[in-house]
């Protein structure tokens, strides 16, 4: 492939070039090649620069706006076609107002704040370069999508960005032509891309594909084999590697941000300190097209020489894969980042092309450079002070429960171990880490691997805790089971994020673990209807030393119950229900926090004279069948609750009634879980209301399955 090269790093060192290639056969050539290279020679801002070679901005000041400034240029642009009669000049202005409306934008929602200011630059390049929506730009994870959205028509509705009826945190094909794939899991855009780049091939189209994904997003696996797969099947297509050395997501310790786990993120970061030897690279290339003949093989072999001196293996690491790698480029420089996306777009390529880019996260707002981890994702917030406006809550997060919890049980078993994958401060495990630092694994976004590993330390007679969100852990489900349930290894699950998720939406909903859970034949299977409960179960999975288990929990915080002494919890009976009210004619049988809804509806029913029965399952398997079987001899109405998918813990009852033949007679089983369809992002209570599980919702079912509908009405108004 016939592809000039460039690295926009500062001023070319003349004399480092000069030492390296004094003896090579390219000597003759260095005059010419650092002429070639001088055409695309940019001025950059004169600002401080940062340690890692990336541009320091005006804000480190420490102040900002406490209004949102004027946006004259912006307020031209509606769509990205308007964008492309700008000056480089204007580019950049058009880049520093876009920054500031995402800034202004979010403090009034809320949402991705620190991920999105990283990739304004880029996103300006991006649009003004190539011609979305025939080329497509898939942007991974889909939180840095911010700039994105405001270029492509929909700045207008910015204001209602996570909210219920309002635009998605992250890109959404039913809701733009420019979002060409949606997004919301990590390290997709890479498959998704090169499956789109075939697909035009063999429809005889033209346009480009660019797939930007994080340095974090690298960490899974699923970014290699579709890397390993594009350099085979070799079709054009471009990779923007965003670099800002740390994982896009919440994981930060309890002492500042956690940069990507694992031998790639000190491979990148070697790449960017090596700035002459990248500039004698640029020579080379430079000099590679002013030679022809049989010097040309050896030009080709000093430049792969060349790369193997900047990286150790770094870049080697991509080509050897079949991307050619271009970079480090820096992200903040509009005038490089459309020179070098113009040079690849014209140059008529064959096969995927890598370019590395070097950004800084929370770029260009004083608050989130100093602390990008805590405005990765924010609530509403004060844009001149940064402070933001968290409510304070008189209990803490089921999160920092289970941290607690788990800490408590750790601290009393030294074969306890805790495992993540990039989200120690999404699970909590940032706390387990302060105290047991070498018993904490981040495995990067690579749950696959942690599923596995996991095994692999219960095989060394260890008791691994894994916690993973539990949309997130439906990425290793055949690792839970080949690995883990198959092998009867003691495993424990701790499924984060159960239910519905209010703003993040369906990609993060946790509507099915139950249900792909509780079918494998060796899981014990629980979830906690309270924060109390969430400590016993975690000493439950503790106990469980000759099979795999779980428990989920949900987004939120406690219902301020009274918790165990000295956090450490109680194991449970494994497979024993309880009954918290006893009643007649209707038993509601709960699972999970659900429980809570099912409390409150009984008191909305008592309001009516009825009494009804209320019962905590905590397993969904095993099942306590004598609960069961006690409340369906003694009621004429048994209903199940939970916040989960159809498959889960109701079927699983059913199933047991059912062939038990307890179905058989008058008895009457009425199921209430998630609807079968994807819930939108909004407000948790929207979500709830849609999903017809409030208490309501639950009341009604119950004077509707005992014929009372205007009782019903009633409480449905």
């Amino acid at each position: 492939m016939a592809l000039c090269t460039f690295s926009f790093s500062g001023n070319f060192n003349r004399t480092v070039a000069s030492d390296l290639l004094k003896n090579s056969p390219f000597s003759s050539h260095v005059s010419a090649g650092a002429n070639l290279r001088s055409q695309f020679q940019r001025k950059h801002n004169q600002v401080k620069r940062k340690p890692g070679g990336v541009w320091a901005s005006p804000s480190e000041r420490g102040d900002y706006h406490s209004r949102s400034p004027p946006t004259p240029l912006l307020d031209t642009i509606n769509y990205p076609i308007h964008m492309k009669n700008l000056s480089l000049k204007e580019l950049k202005q058009l880049a520093d107002e876009l920054r500031s409306d995402v800034i202004f934008n979010v403090s009034k929602t809320g949402g991705h704040l620190g991920s999105s200011l990283g990739v304004v630059e880029l996103t300006v390049a991006l649009h003004y370069v190539f011609n979305a929506p025939q080329d497509r730009i898939l942007w991974d994870v889909g939180h840095q999508s911010y700039p994105h959205k405001i270029l492509t028509g929909r700045r207008d509705k910015m204001h209602t960005i996570r909210q219920t009826n309002g635009l998605s945190g992250f890109t959404k094909r039913s809701e733009s032509e420019y979002d060409c794939f949606g997004t919301g899991h990590s390290s997709t855009t890479i498959s998704a891309g090169l499956g789109m780049a075939v697909g035009r091939d063999l429809k005889g189209k033209k346009n480009h594909v660019v797939a930007v994904i994080g340095d974090g997003a690298m960490t899974a696996g699923q970014a290699y084999e579709a890397m390993n797969n594009a350099g085979y099947l070799d079709s054009d297509m471009i990779v923007i590697l965003n670099d800002n050395k740390q994982v896009s997501l919440p994981t930060a310790n309890l002492d500042g941000p956690i940069p990507p786990v694992g031998a790639l993120s000190r491979a990148l970061s070697r790449l960017q300190s090596n700035r002459p030897l990248r500039e004698l690279r640029e020579v080379a290339k430079g000099v590679t097209k002013q030679i022809g003949g049989p010097m040309h093989e050896l030009a080709a072999k000093f430049d792969e020489y060349a790369r193997g001196m900047i990286s150790g293996s770094g870049s080697t690491l991509f080509e050897e894969l079949g991307l050619y790698y271009i970079g480090p480029v820096d992200g903040h420089s509009i005038d490089d980042l459309v020179a070098i996306l113009k040079e690849v777009k014209s140059t008529k390529t064959t096969g995927p092309v890598l370019i590395h880019v070097v950004t800084e996260k929370g770029r260009g707002y004083p608050y989130a450079e100093k602390a990008a981890d805590k405005y990765h994702g924010v609530t509403k917030f004060d844009p001149a002070t940064g402070k933001q406006f968290k409510p304070s809550p008189k209990t803490q997060s089921y999160t920092t429960y289970f941290a607690e919890a788990l800490i408590a049980e750790a601290e009393a078993d030294k074969d306890i171990v805790a495992i993540h994958a990039a989200m120690g401060g999404g699970t909590g495990l940032n706390l387990f880490l302060r105290r047991f630092p070498t018993r904490c694994f981040d495995v990067g976004i690579a749950e696959q691997h942690g599923v596995t590993f996991a095994a692999g330390l219960a095989c060394e007679g260890l008791k691994p805790f894994c916690a993973i969100y539990s949309s997130f852990l439906q990425r290793a489900y055949d690792q839970v089971v080949h690995d883990v349930d198959l092998q009867k290894l003691p495993v424990r699950f701790a499924m984060d994020r159960a239910g519905l998720v209010g703003a993040d939406g369906p990609t993060h909903c946790g509507s099915f673990d139950v249900t792909y859970m509780a079918c494998l034949p060796n899981m014990v299977v629980m979830a906690p209807s309270d924060e109390a409960e969430l400590f016993h179960m975690v000493a439950t999975a503790a106990a469980i030393d000759d099979r795999p288990s779980c428990f989920r929990y949900p987004r939120g915080n406690g219902v301020g119950v009274k918790l165990p002494p000295g956090n450490k919890g109680i194991p449970l009976e494994v497979g024993k229900g309880r009954v918290l009210i006893e009643g007649e004619r209707v038993a509601v049988l709960g699972y999970g926090t659900a429980v809570q809804s099912c409390l409150a509806a009984a008191a909305l029913v008592e309001t009516h004279g009825l009494r009804i029965t209320i019962a905590d399952a905590r397993f969904c398997k095993p099942l306590d069948h004598a609960l069961i079987r006690n409340l369906a001899k003694s009621h004429e109405v048994l209903i199940t609750v939970e916040e989960g998918s159809i498959g889960g813990f109701g079927s699983h009852v059913a199933q047991f009634m059912a062939l038990n033949g307890f179905l058989d007679g008058s008895l009457k089983w009425r199921p209430v879980v998630l609807p079968d369809r994807y819930i939108d992002h909004g407000s948790p209570a929207d979500q709830l209301a849609q999903a017809g599980l409030t208490p309501s919702h639950i009341a009604a079912t119950v004077f509707n399955v005992l014929g009372q509908t205007r009782e019903a009405l009633e409480i449905m108004s």
